[in-house]
């Protein structure tokens, strides 16, 4: 008999950012975002031990707010685009909506890290965090 496999995801904290809606998230990092803290929750806080001030890392997060039964859409929200299916954009709309995020460590201060130029909204979960190798 084949054992049961659970894929509930936890998160492990939220973003803090001056983004409160989706209409004013930029589409990328580089494209204006602004710096954001990352909180992470107290029980898991001890994983951040080893991260450092300028290291690039991935933060993975849940996009709460997305449509969960978009395959196709047109890029960059452009009509001018053609449609095209969901895996082959960055589009947050999408079954599965992770978002995955490049950004620099800027300040860690206890279970908090603050990073640059994070797109993603105001309480958006947080389901990982991983270095760039």
């Amino acid at each position: 008999m084949k054992k049961k496999v659970d894929y509930t995801l936890h998160p492990i904290g939220s973003v803090e950012s001056s983004i409160l809606n989706r209409e004013d998230a930029p589409s990328q990092g580089n494209e204006g975002a602004p710096d954001a803290w990352i909180s992470v929750n107290k029980n898991v806080a001890e994983g951040l031990d080893g991260i450092k001030v300028g290291e690039q890392l991935i933060i993975l997060t849940w996009f709460h707010q997305s449509k969960r039964d978009v395959l196709k859409l047109h890029p960059r929200w452009d009509k001018n685009n053609p449609l095209t299916g969901v895996f082959a954009t960055r589009s947050p709309d999408r079954p599965n909506p992770i978002g995955l995020h490049q950004v620099k460590v800027l300040q860690i201060k206890d279970n908090r890290i603050k990073v640059a130029s994070l797109e993603a909204i105001d309480g958006t979960p947080v389901i990982d965090i991983k270095p760039v190798i």
